[in-house]
């Protein structure tokens, strides 16, 4: 996965802290008074710092390997997890990129399934290589959904 998917992490949580950080202060200041104010804008800040240094750690435990019939993807800091998705029961495979990724230089891969209800996704892929797998995983889910 690439470093960029880090990045976004940490400006996204870093809008959305100064975004709340800065109306949290200011109605905690008009309802409470500056202790108050000044103790939600050092919990913002501990969010931010919080939420920075973990954007790293979930960079880090995405990977995803390309097997002979089958999809397996591992991500999870706390809690890890691993999804096998059979190459025959890909419905849908899509490439997705907001403004932030589109600036950063990524993309999502979404999966959809057969039987399952939740997408799969490869977050945080370069552009180009998200892509190729798109395109080798369309390929791969036509050509094994033929023998159902």
């Amino acid at each position: 996965m690439s470093r960029a998917l880090a990045w976004y992490r940490r400006l996204a949580a870093a809008g959305l802290c100064l975004l709340l950080g800065g109306l949290g202060g200011v109605m905690a200041l008009v309802w409470g008074g500056w202790a108050w104010a000044l103790a939600w804008v050092v919990a913002t800040a501990t969010v931010l710092a919080v939420s920075w240094f973990v954007a790293g750690a979930f960079q880090r435990s995405w990977g995803f390997v390309e097997a002979q019939s089958e999809l397996y993807l591992t991500y999870g800091v706390l809690l890890r997890q691993l999804v096998v998705v059979p190459y025959g029961r890909m419905q849908v495979v899509d490439m997705t990129a907001d403004l932030l990724e589109q600036a950063l230089g990524i993309a999502t891969v979404r999966i959809r399934t057969a039987a399952s209800t939740a997408d799969t996704k490869v977050l945080g892929l370069p552009l180009e290589q998200a892509v190729q797998l798109r395109g080798r995983l369309a390929a791969r889910s036509e050509s094994f959904s033929t023998g159902l």
